[in-house]
């Protein structure tokens, strides 16, 4: 009798081993999605600044083709166009400083499926989830920079619009501005390139984790 007890305690306590084993594996998935959704959900601020910044960009486009094509024929003119400009470039900076603080709380969320990947049993989930991990954090880096160089953008079309209000400015100074704000949206428009590449090498890997974790993405 003795012998068959420890033989179903010996049973029962292997089935609970598996059990546990499997609630933790499904527990690592599990955690796993919900660091996934929550950090789809702390770049909603950041996509909501997308509309109003190229709005805002192309009204300064506009503005500038005007001051322009006024020369210095209609200064007074000039200098009203200048301070609507910069007036513009300081709400792009508040947009972009939003947009920034959410993309660093979706990051501060995201890191968490570091600890949380080395708990997956499944080679090629892990592998997968490994590959999502190193496509994230590049594509911080890459806001990073591009939050780097456009800052250095906003600066520098303020200093154009000031320098456009200076009617005894040298054309060859303005030349040299003009130059140096071409320099960096050209670092801008390349890094952008590159952080949209990484939504859509990210995206595309989430979706084969939620395939291969047999998950279904919220809407």
């Amino acid at each position: 009798m003795f012998l068959r007890k420890s033989q179903i305690m010996i049973t029962i306590f292997a089935i609970f081993a598996i059990l546990l084993g499997c609630t933790e594996k499904n527990t690592a998935v599990q955690d796993i999605y919900d660091v996934l959704e929550k950090t789809v959900a702390k770049e909603k601020v950041f996509e909501d600044q997308q509309g109003p910044l190229v709005a805002l960009e192309k009204k300064e486009k506009e503005i500038y083709d005007q001051i322009i094509y006024l020369g210095m024929k209609q200064y007074d003119q000039i200098v009203k166009l200048s301070d609507q400009a910069i007036s513009s470039v300081d709400q792009r900076k508040e947009l972009m400083e939003k947009e920034t603080a959410s993309i660093k709380e979706s990051e501060k969320e995201f890191q968490k499926i570091e600890a949380l990947k080395v708990k997956l049993e499944d080679p090629e989930l892990r592998k997968i989830t490994d590959e999502l991990y190193d496509i994230m954090m590049k594509r911080y880096q890459v806001h990073n920079e591009l939050y780097k160089e456009y800052s250095d953008a906003l600066e520098n079309d303020k200093k154009l619009y000031e320098m456009f209000k200076n009617k005894n400015l040298p054309i060859k100074d303005l030349e040299e501005q003009v130059k140096n704000l071409n320099q960096i949206y050209n670092r801008i428009s390349d890094a952008n390139e590159s952080f949209n590449g990484l939504t859509e090498q990210y995206n595309e890997k989430k979706q084969a984790f939620y395939k291969k974790a047999g998950l279904t993405e919220k809407k």
